[in-house]
């Protein structure tokens, strides 16, 4: 559904004290195309204007400034001085058309100069890309659901055995026998190609868990039923895509000697462990880690529902979108999945695909974030939603406290980097968009499990 833009009266300004009228050519969709004529004498006047202004700062050979010959100023500067005296009346002309006519950029003005000569008329036109008329929406009547997953016993105690896994340590085995898959084995090892030891191809007392797919594919299932003491030759080949490039696809054979068989020490999860982590007892170790799941899960259901209450604002968008900011979009997505393909970050779904292909698949994904990013500042506007200083300020502290150590470092990096500030003012405000959306909405909750909250696909087949 498009909004057409009327058309504008012409607009009669003066300039310079020369009455001048400035026509809207003629309009489409979203779009303003304004014809301007400055006169051949009001040009002169402005282009002399501009020599006289050089001629009081020039410092020429033989000249005292101020004091140039004006014959010698238009020879030297007559072509830049035309070129300024156009740009001074296109930005004037441009201006003077947005504030008469109460237009609201989308994008920059797009300039078109016709006839731009010394002793003739100055014609130029220039396009003006104006943002559509929002109506208001009533989020009253969208409907969302939130998924919410319960902390259960279950999940506390994984949580405890990861960390107890986390602070084990080893011992050596009493028993006297061949490796096999889980072992902790020490070993030294020594690798060639084609006869010679390669860098990075040696190591001493190296803890290994068989199984664990530290090393490249083949290497440790060789090891798999190794004796103590005795040399064992790993035959492998290192995969296409190894990191180092010199190794990539190459054969080499390992001498690799079992030193020693090692077990991990059984940690007991009880107060003793809990006070490790300044917990005065397991009991009470279990309510912070209750509260640090239900934290997390209060974060993946925040996402999920952020992505409901977008797709159904998405619908309630019913109005043209300005192309330039289309494109302005489409272009910074592109460039980052063409730095992505540069630096092998591509997603695999995506590696097969051409240019075309990938443009065709990202179009629409400009276009839905042009329209929510519209639609959300107009609900900003008619709700008045702001973030105030205090706010970001607050925001700030709490999110450089998640960078122990770091912290200093992490607010003198928005302090002074302005684009960067400004990224995060707007996730910010776009935070309290959705807190005013989601608090106005129908929003129904469901029970689902962890496994389900962690793996929700909303665009799976048969979602109502």
């Amino acid at each position: 559904m498009g909004v057409q833009v009327p058309p504008l009266a012409p607009i009669i300004f003066t300039m310079k004290g020369n009455t001048m009228k400035l026509q809207q050519k003629s309009h489409k969709e979203l779009v303003y195309t304004f014809s301007c004529t400055v006169s051949a004498d009001e040009m002169k006047t402005e282009v002399n204007n501009k020599l006289v202004a050089v001629g009081q700062k020039a410092k020429l050979p033989g000249f005292r400034p101020g004091k140039v010959p004006f014959a010698f100023l238009e020879k030297q500067y007559g072509a830049s001085a035309l070129q300024e005296a156009a740009e001074s009346f296109i930005q004037q002309a441009i201006q003077k058309a947005i504030t008469d006519a109460k237009i609201q950029l989308a994008s920059s003005p797009k300039t078109t100069i016709d006839t731009l000569q010394p002793g003739k008329d100055f014609a130029f036109s220039f396009e003006l890309e104006v943002l559509p008329e929002i109506a208001d929406v009533d989020v009253s009547k969208v409907s969302v659901t939130k998924l919410v997953a319960p902390v259960t016993d279950k999940e506390i105690d994984e949580a405890l055995t990861r960390l107890a896994d986390s602070r084990r340590e080893t011992e050596p085995c009493k028993e006297k026998r061949p490796t096999k898959k889980g072992d902790i084995i020490v070993i030294d090892f020594t690798g060639k190609i084609n006869g010679e030891v390669f860098k990075g191809g040696e190591g001493k007392d190296y803890y290994l868990e068989l199984g664990s797919n530290t090393f490249i594919p083949g290497f440790e299932e060789q090891l798999e039923g190794a004796e103590l003491g005795k040399t064992v030759k790993v035959n492998v080949t290192f995969p296409k895509d190894y990191f180092a490039k010199e190794l990539a696809g190459q054969k080499a054979v390992f001498d690799v000697v079992v030193k020693e068989l090692r077990k991990m020490k059984e940690v007991k999860i009880d107060d003793a462990f809990a006070k490790l982590f300044g917990q005065k007892d397991l009991a009470a170790f279990k309510e912070v880690i209750k509260a640090e799941l239900a934290k997390e899960y209060e974060r993946v259901s925040r996402t999920h529902l952020k992505r409901d209450v977008l797709d159904q604002l998405h619908k309630l968008c019913k109005f043209s979108l300005p192309e330039g900011m289309v494109k302005a979009e489409f272009d910074a997505i592109w460039h980052q999945v063409e730095d992505d393909k540069k630096n092998g970050r591509l997603d695999p779904s995506e590696k097969g695909k051409s240019d075309a292909e990938l443009k065709k698949a990202y179009q629409p994904i400009a276009e839905r974030r042009v329209a929510l990013g519209l639609l959300l500042a107009h609900i900003a506007q008619t709700a008045k939603i702001k973030l105030d200083a205090d706010e970001f300020q607050k925001a700030l502290i709490e999110e450089a406290k998640r960078h122990p150590t770091q912290e200093d470092a992490f607010i003198n990096y928005y302090t002074k980097n302005r684009q960067a500030a400004q990224a995060l003012q707007a996730q910010l405000l776009e935070e309290k968009i959705m807190d005013y959306v989601i608090k106005q909405a129908k929003l129904t909750e469901k029970s689902v499990s962890v496994k389900d909250l962690y793996n929700y696909d909303p665009d799976a087949k048969g979602k109502k």
